[in-house]
């Protein structure tokens, strides 16, 4: 049994980006936590928030996708640029240490949202190479609406090199997504579950699969 750990800025960003991978370890019993930086609701103002419903969320996706409830942490929603950064990688620091995982999986490192790119910097913060420090495999995802829409150019794409066939898994991504129907938007945004179905299924075929999503390896130990 592998330990899957998940560092998402916000709640769906782990539906969106590895909803069906995490279904898959979940079938092979692999033990999946998964961090939420943010409420993710913050940003809206008090006449929109509803940080409740987010999390209610949160937890029925993460029981759609076989993992244990996630664990929220109180940073300012698209605002952790405004948090010593030092608190950030501290709260992580303190999940690894408990939870030793063996994969992670987290943001691209340069998404147009600021939470996702603050995310990603303090997990290879936390996850820095000292002797005898862990070394799990980092596997940065894509979301939809925040990875496409980052001003184009070499320094900032997202280049998928690691791909997980997911065409068992697809329909329980979609229900994953489905639990956010909050956050989903009807078709042609590129956060609607359409969108999301093709991308899985254009993953796949980039690699002769029927579906499958798509990683950037940030670093792994042979």
């Amino acid at each position: 049994m592998a330990r899957i750990l998940v560092v998402a800025a916000h709640a769906d960003d782990e539906a969106l980006g590895c909803g069906g991978t995490l279904a898959k370890h979940a079938q092979t019993g692999d033990d999946i936590r998964i961090l939420f930086m943010t409420d993710g609701e913050g940003a809206r103002g008090s006449a929109v928030a509803d940080v409740p419903r987010r999390r209610a969320a949160s937890l029925f996706a993460a029981e759609i996708m076989g993992a244990n409830p996630p664990v929220h942490f109180d940073f300012p929603d698209n605002a952790m640029d405004n948090v010593p950064r030092i608190r950030i990688v501290q709260a992580i620091e303190a999940e690894l240490a408990d939870f030793a995982p063996d994969v992670v999986y987290t943001h691209h490192a340069h998404d147009l949202n600021i939470d996702h790119r603050l995310t990603h910097e303090a997990v290879m913060t936390a996850l820095r190479p000292q002797p005898h420090a862990p070394r799990p495999t980092i596997l940065s995802f894509e979301v939809m609406s925040s990875t496409e829409w980052q001003t184009p150019g070499a320094a900032t794409a997202f280049v998928p090199n690691w791909h997980v066939d997911i065409s068992e898994f697809l329909e329980v991504k979609k229900a994953a997504l489905r639990a956010y129907h909050g956050e989903m938007r009807p078709w042609p945004h590129s956060r609607s579950i359409e969108a999301l179905e093709y991308l899985a299924r254009w993953r796949g075929a980039c690699v002769g699969l029927i579906a499958a999503e798509a990683f950037s390896l940030v670093r792994k130990l042979g």
